[in-house]
C-alpha cells in the first residue's frame, strides 16, 4: 500500500494512546496534517462523514480507539492522530531505507513514512512485520541506523531521521604517521598502485588480503556478483576500522578498498592492505579488519547463477550491534 510521491512511495503509520482517535481521510493534503475541521470536510466544502460514537466516522473516516492503531496513508489517504478535544497533531515525516535482500522483499529501495512526534524504530519495524510478512522472521537478525549511525529499537525518531534497515552484511597510539586510503569504487580496484602508495621504507612487512569473485557458490556455477552498499554509512564504518586498527595493532599503514556493481569472475571486490615495521602485527591487523568488515560494514553482495539469483547469507551482527533488545523477535535467526 505506497503512493508515488517524486519518485519515491510514501505512507503513514498512525499509532494511537487509549483514548485517541486515529481518522482515516479521503483527502491528501501533502504532507501537512489536517485539523478536525478538514476531517470533517472535504475541500469543495463537502461534509464527508458525520461523527458516530460507535463507528466513528462514516463513509471517509475511520475511528479507532484501539490502544495502539496503525493505518496507512494510501492512494490519497492521510493519517492522522488526534486527542478527542483536538489538541494533539502528531504527525511527522522519516525516510526509510533497504538494502540487499530486505529491498527485494519490500518492493522499493526508500519510501517516507508518516509517523507520530513520538515514534520508535520499534514501531516502524513492528509496521514493516505486518505490512510484510515474509520480512517478520528476518526481524531479529537485523540491525538498523537513525543518520547513519547504529541505533536500538528504543530510539525515539524525529522528522527528517533516516532510518536503514540492514539485513546481516555479507559477509595503544599507532606507529608513524598515519597513512593510507579509504575508498568505495565502482571501477576495478589498483591493486599494486595501491600498495606502492602505502609502503615506506621504515616498513618490515606488507599484508595484503583481496577478495576475489569465485567462479561457484553453494554447489552452481556462479556468473557474475552485484555488490551495493549503503554509501555513506559504509565508507564511515570503513574509516572507523581503519582507526581501530591502528590504534589496537599499532600499524601506521592501512588502505580499504571495496568496490560496488558488477564483477565478473576473478575481479577484486575487496582490498585491504596493511603495512608495518613488523610482520606480526600486519597480519593480525588484516585479519581483524577484513573479519570486522564482513560482519559490520552495510554492504551486501547479489550471487547470479544460470538458474536464478540470490542474496548472499550473512554473518551475525556483533552484540555491541544487535543489542539484547535491539530488535522484536523471539530468538537470533539461525545461519
Amino acid at each position: 500500500m505506497q503512493e508515488s510521491t517524486g519518485g519515491r512511495a510514501t505512507v503513514g503509520v498512525g499509532l494511537c494512546s487509549v483514548g485517541d482517535s486515529c481518522f482515516l481521510s479521503e483527502q491528501s493534503v501533502g504532507f501537512k496534517p489536517k485539523l478536525e475541521s478538514d476531517l470533517a470536510h472535504d475541500y469543495g466544502g463537502n461534509r464527508t462523514g458525520k461523527p458516530n460514537s460507535a463507528n466513528g466516522f462514516s463513509r471517509g473516516h475511520v475511528r479507532w480507539d484501539a490502544q495502539r492503531a496503525t493505518l496507512v496513508r494510501s492512494n490519497g489517504q492521510f493519517v492522522v492522530c488526534r486527542n478527542f478535544n483536538g489538541t494533539r497533531q502528531i504527525l511527522m515525516q522519516i525516510h526509510v531505507l533497504f538494502f540487499g535482500v530486505l529491498k527485494d522483499l519490500v518492493g522499493r529501495s526508500s519510501e517516507s513514512l508518516d509517523l507520530p512526534e513520538d515514534a520508535q524504530v520499534r514501531d516502524v519495524l513492528a509496521y514493516y512485520a505486518r505490512q510484510v510478512p515474509k520480512l517478520g522472521p528476518m526481524l531479529p537478525a537485523l540491525a538498523f541506523s537513525v543518520n547513519q549511525e547504529y541505533s536500538t529499537a528504543e530510539r525515539v525518531l524525529a522528522a527528517g531521521d533516516e532510518l536503514a534497515l540492514l539485513p546481516p552484511v555479507s559477509g595503544g597510539a599507532p606507529a608513524g604517521p598515519r597513512r593510507g586510503e579509504v575508498r568505495i569504487v565502482h571501477d576495478p580496484i589498483p591493486t599494486s598502485a595501491v600498495v606502492a602508495a602505502l609502503k615506506r621504507p621504515e616498513d618490515g612487512a606488507a599484508v595484503i588480503f583481496e577478495g576475489i569473485v569465485r567462479d561457484n557458490s553453494r554447489g552452481r556455477r556462479t556468473l557474475y556478483l552485484d555488490y551495493e552498499a549503503y554509501e555513506p554509512m559504509a565508507l564511515q564504518q570503513m574509516k572507523g576500522l581503519v582507526e581501530q586498527a591502528r590504534e589496537r595493532f599499532e600499524v601506521a599503514g592501512v588502505s580499504i578498498l571495496h568496490r560496488l556493481g558488477r564483477l565478473e569472475i576473478g575481479e577484486t571486490s575487496v582490498l585491504v592492505a596493511v603495512a608495518s615495521a613488523h610482520r606480526a602485527a600486519a597480519f593480525e591487523a588484516c585479519r581483524w579488519i577484513i573479519d570486522t568488515l564482513k560482519k559490520t560494514v552495510p554492504i551486501w553482495k547479489k550471487e547470479y547463477f544460470e538458474d536464478g539469483a540470490v542474496w548472499a547469507d550473512g554473518e551475525p551482527f556483533p552484540e555491541e550491534i544487535q543489542q539484547p533488545d535491539g530488535t522484536i523477535g523471539p530468538k537470533p535467526a539461525s545461519k
